[in-house]
């Protein structure tokens, strides 16, 4: 299938084992034949803003070191979701990096790439901790202009 004909999919990725675990499901589920699949996958990554909120003596140089260790994380995330896809033979993959809040970068994404689909992690966090710290998962699914599937790890069996 030539890459014009394929639909879009987007994956958010940060450096949760989530995440990571989301990525192997979709490579899993939606690329087992990587030439043949319906899909073409976009891997989108929200690195943080390097904003500190101090000034003062040396500040530039704090903000030099913040924006370099921001960019070898990404780097470092990035590579490793890449060498995922490699791994299963998925070797067209797109990677769409920007700055800011994952929530409004993956939703951007999607418009930005007209996913047909887009996939995210789950953190599994309580309703309490989802409530504190916000749900991307949450957010995406009901920003985003898409379906969206929500892949959850399995819980341990005892």
């Amino acid at each position: 299938m030539e890459t014009k004909d394929r639909r879009v999919l987007v994956i958010g990725v940060d450096d949760s084992s989530h995440s990571y675990y989301a990525l192997e499901w979709t490579l899993d589920n939606f690329f087992l034949s990587p030439t043949t699949s319906p899909f073409k996958l976009v891997i989108v990554h929200a690195r943080p803003t390097s904003v500190i909120g101090f000034a003062g003596a040396g500040f530039p140089d704090i903000v030099t070191l913040v924006e370099a260790d921001l960019k070898k994380t990404a780097a470092r995330i990035v590579d490793k979701a890449k060498a995922m896809c490699n791994a299963k033979s998925v070797d067209d993959v797109k990677v769409d990096i920007s700055e800011g809040d994952p929530r409004n970068i993956i939703c951007d994404a999607v418009e930005k790439h007209h996913a047909s689909i887009l996939v995210v992690g789950s953190h599994g966090y309580g309703t309490l901790k989802r409530a504190v710290l916000g749900s991307v998962s949450d957010y995406c699914a009901h920003h985003a202009h898409c379906s969206v599937l929500i892949v959850k790890r399995p819980k341990a069996k005892h």
